[in-house]
């Protein structure tokens, strides 16, 4: 039996806010609305978050013009607040998130499995960029 190697992706950004504020805008659907998007021509009208071992979590990401959108979810298997979020997506990939307090500021790092679709750099990138507009958001509120 054929076992397939697992390409993990990891981006990363500090944030300029304390780690209690960060965990918040991250978690709270009120948010992730705001920041959940790769590049101004996309959207998130919708997001629902139960966050807790168990709990699942949706978030309908959407081109601006109408033209594509799809649902991005999964169930947490792991939260300690403020520190680490892990999740499976619905077709079976690993996340992590760990949160690192460095006293006034934020480091967010985010590791997750590659899907088979798309390149590797494309997904870094799209990844990279839904963070960095994270970080913009979060430091504008």
């Amino acid at each position: 039996m054929e076992t397939q190697q697992t390409t993990v992706i990891t981006v990363e950004n500090t944030v300029n806010a304390p780690v209690e504020k960060v965990w918040e805008f991250w978690t709270k659907p009120e948010h992730i609305t705001k920041w959940n998007n790769a590049s101004d021509d996309w959207h998130t009208p919708r997001a629902e978050n139960d966050l807790r071992a168990g709990g699942s979590f949706s978030a309908r990401m959407e081109a601006k013009d109408g033209s594509f959108g799809f649902d991005f979810g999964g169930v947490y298997d792991e939260v300690r607040t403020n520190e680490y979020i892990e999740y499976t997506l619905g077709d079976g990939r690993k996340v992590q998130i760990t949160f690192t307090d460095l006293g006034g500021s934020t480091k967010v790092t985010e590791s997750f499995d590659a899907e088979g679709t798309h390149s590797v750099e494309m997904q870094r990138g799209g990844w990279q960029a839904i963070l960095d507009n994270f970080k913009k958001y979060t430091e504008a509120n």
